[in-house]
């Protein structure tokens, strides 16, 4: 499955935008398992309305999905329970146990998935990023390490638009300090071979 990347509601609390099918990213199957099984973006933080759309993707993918942990820090408000499709989803939740980036689901039959969550109001380039990141069958990294990698290249990216646009400013010429010198890539083309006549 492939990610789903759309601009994200301008109101985040709108109930019409729950009933979209959730933007999500699995990793493949693979012998050797990922700290991470994908990410999810939902549009809101009202977890019991966008959990009604990722079971509804993830039971038929994974068997039905019994059981989700979050950590509540990013959540205002965790369920006790949600109807989903005919059944009941147990919701808990964990302060320090679990990565506060992360949502843990559980299915009777086929085990345990820890997904990403990307928040609702993730600008769509840094969004991508993280679910082609987490989705990575080879994926070493946790979700909250995820995330400060996608600040940092957040940084860089603002940082260098901010030295272009003081060298754009000053019509190309060499801006006043060392640190606001845009850094342009040396570039070395390979010539093809030619063999040498004789």
């Amino acid at each position: 499955m492939t990610a789903t990347i759309s601009h994200p509601p301008t109101d985040e609390a709108d109930p019409r935008f729950s009933s979209r099918s959730p933007r999500l990213s699995l990793a493949p199957a693979g012998p050797a398992p990922a700290l991470l099984d994908g990410a999810w973006w939902p549009r809101s933080r009202d977890l019991g309305a966008e959990l009604l759309s990722l079971t509804a993707v993830l039971d038929p993918l994974w068997g039905r999905i019994t059981r989700v942990t979050v950590n509540p820090v990013y959540w205002p408000v965790v369920p006790r329970k949600v109807a989903v499709a005919g059944h009941v989803v147990n919701v808990g939740w964990f302060l320090s146990e679990q990565d506060p980036h992360e949502l843990l689901l559980l299915s009777y039959h086929m085990g345990r998935w820890n997904l990403l969550v990307v928040p609702p109001r993730t600008d769509p380039a840094s969004a991508a990023w993280l679910m082609a990141a987490a989705s990575d069958p080879l994926g070493t990294s946790t979700a909250s390490r995820l995330m400060e990698e996608a600040a940092r290249l957040r940084t860089v990216v603002e940082t260098d638009r901010a030295v272009e646009a003081v060298w754009e400013s000053e019509g190309g010429h060499e801006a006043r300090g060392p640190a606001a010198r845009p850094r342009i890539p040396a570039v070395t083309a390979a010539l093809p071979y030619q063999p040498m006549g004789r």
